[in-house]
């Protein structure tokens, strides 16, 4: 069954299907709305008690529903000194080093940091390849918007086009290079301990992908094709700030430079984590 569900990924038509998505998310009809996000919210045990917004009714969209903002306090930071962070609730998929730039995705299954980060350019594949990894997936039921692991200035952001197979254990297990193929975003920050890089990663469904200082990036109809943006005035994001979101969920890959991380003992494939708890700590 699990390989009958990924040749069918290949065989759909991902961003047809991820573009009627995106449309019918932000279709803003009161009734629509309201029904959708009660079925939702029952059938994926959401818990609206600790949004902002807690009534159905009170969303003017799906999408807005999606990526609803938490209560203060929700989600505290951990405070420990040179502790990094979860960016984001979900799961842990794999977590450890970067072997000679390679990243493990599944057993039997590695996949390579320059195709992630579309390429070798200016050497920044090279400051991750002997570095660390976290990579965690976004269940439709988390919160969707994304925290900052540790203090960075922004360096550059990289659109890489490409395929939007879904994220989850089939796919992850048998679509080689999965995170490196799919539509994804990258942002590189500079911290006081080295480099580190957030990759939102696309997938079927996901209608959008969201920075906070360049608002959305996908879906990008044109030119699908590698972009970069670098930024001469860098713009620094404090640790446990938000710096993007998912319109629809996925999957986000952090990286860290250098041999600077020691992951806590219980970082580890299957773990649930939520935004702002401790995963490891700057050596």
């Amino acid at each position: 069954m699990k390989r009958l569900f990924v040749l069918l990924q290949y065989l759909l038509p991902q961003h047809a299907l991820s573009a009627a998505m995106y449309r019918l998310a932000r279709w803003e009809n009161p009734l629509w709305t309201r029904t959708l996000i009660r079925v939702f919210s029952q059938a994926f045990r959401v818990n609206l008690n600790e949004a902002e917004v807690a009534s159905p009714g009170d969303f003017r969209s799906f999408n807005a529903f999606f990526t609803r903002a938490l209560k203060y306090g929700a989600r505290p930071l951990d405070a420990t000194p040179d502790g990094l962070t979860s960016p984001a609730d979900g799961m842990i998929s794999q977590s450890g080093r970067i072997e000679d730039g390679l990243i493990l995705q599944a057993k039997g299954h590695r996949y390579d940091v320059a195709t992630l980060l579309g390429g070798d350019e200016d050497g920044l594949a090279e400051l991750f390849r002997d570095g660390s990894f976290v990579t965690i997936y976004l269940s439709p039921r988390d919160y969707h918007r994304l925290h900052m692991p540790a203090t960075g200035r922004l360096r550059q952001m990289i659109y890489v086009p490409g395929q939007l197979f879904s994220v989850n254990a089939a796919t992850t297990e048998l679509v080689p290079g999965l995170f490196a193929r799919n539509e994804r975003v990258v942002a590189v920050f500079d911290t006081d301990n080295g480099p580190m890089a957030l990759v939102l990663v696309g997938a079927i469904f996901v209608g959008s992908i969201e920075t906070v200082w360049q608002g959305e990036i996908t879906p990008r109809r044109s030119p699908r094709e590698i972009q970069r943006w670098r930024y001469a005035e860098a713009m620094t994001l404090e640790k446990g700030a938000e710096m993007g979101r998912f319109n629809m969920g996925s999957t986000i890959v952090a990286l860290f430079g250098g041999k600077n991380v020691a992951w806590d003992s219980d970082t580890r494939s299957g773990k649930s984590v939520r935004c702002g708890g401790r995963l490891g700590l700057w050596r």
